[in-house]
């Protein structure tokens, strides 16, 4: 099945849902994000799947958020992160275990819905990427406290520096659990599954007791709202975005003026 640029198989008895947008790097719509909290939740019953993998096509999981233009108004703003929230919810509510296939960079959101994730799984092109501190924008997903539980201190460098973690750095600090060859990624990820849910009444009361607290999780939501707010009243995110689209549409520069030139 293909719709919003999500593509839906089982293999076996798991769900794979892969990101399919190969030319703009799987970014995700919004329309596109609302369709992966549904189907995770459909599968995420254990009534139809022993688990679920997320993964994406091509050389990316995801660039994260689709922006297309600068945001005009707040309301464009909340209803991304609300969409991007509901993600999470969507994850920590099912009763099988999810596992994300790290084909590729995770940018921005798309990097943050995996930190929900049960496990991290990725190969050595993975590559992880939050930008949104020197581009005006706020993180979501509850990732202010979902960072901070896979890597603790390493959370501060890779949010405030935007910086690049490729995938061995990812390993060692714990946004990786596991590095494997690309042809054999998915086919682990599905092993894990298979390996984790022996007995679905038993696993899935587990994943209740291992996974952040919901109320932690709603608590974090309200306060990146909250931020996000706050950066858009001040100006920062349309000067951020502004900025973000100026450079990607600049015209190649014209051949550098001599001095002399500058000054006839």
């Amino acid at each position: 099945m293909t719709d919003n640029y999500l593509d839906t198989h089982l293999d076996h008895d798991v769900a794979v849902l892969t990101l399919n947008r190969p030319a703009k790097l799987n970014a995700m719509t919004v329309a596109t994000r609302v369709l992966l909290a549904q189907t995770i939740r459909r599968f995420g019953t254990g009534e139809l799947v022993r688990g679920i993998v997320l993964t994406g096509t091509g050389r990316a999981f995801s660039a994260g958020e689709d922006l297309q233009t600068v945001p005009t108004g707040y309301d464009e703003i909340r209803e991304a992160f609300a969409t991007f929230h509901d993600i999470t919810r969507a994850i920590l509510e099912t009763k099988v275990p999810v596992i994300a296939a790290v084909n590729g960079i995770a940018v921005g959101g798309a990097s943050e819905v995996t930190l929900c994730c049960d496990s991290r799984i990725g190969t050595p092109e993975a590559e992880y990427f939050q930008p949104e501190n020197h581009r005006g924008i706020i993180i979501s997903n509850a990732s202010s406290v979902l960072m901070g539980r896979l890597v603790r201190n390493h959370a501060m460098r890779i949010i405030l520096g935007s910086e690049r973690i490729g995938a061995d750095e990812a390993l060692r600090i714990g946004l990786l659990d596991e590095i494997v060859a690309p042809q054999t990624l998915l086919d682990r990820a599905v092993e894990v599954i298979r390996q984790w849910n022996c007995d679905p009444r038993i696993t899935a009361l587990h994943l209740g007791l291992l996974r952040p607290c919901p109320e932690d999780i709603e608590a974090a939501f309200a306060r990146e709202d909250d931020a996000a707010r706050q950066a858009w009243e001040s100006g920062a995110f349309t000067e951020g975005i502004g900025s973000l689209w100026t450079s990607k549409n600049a015209a190649p520069s014209a051949p550098a003026q001599s001095t002399r030139e500058r000054r006839r």
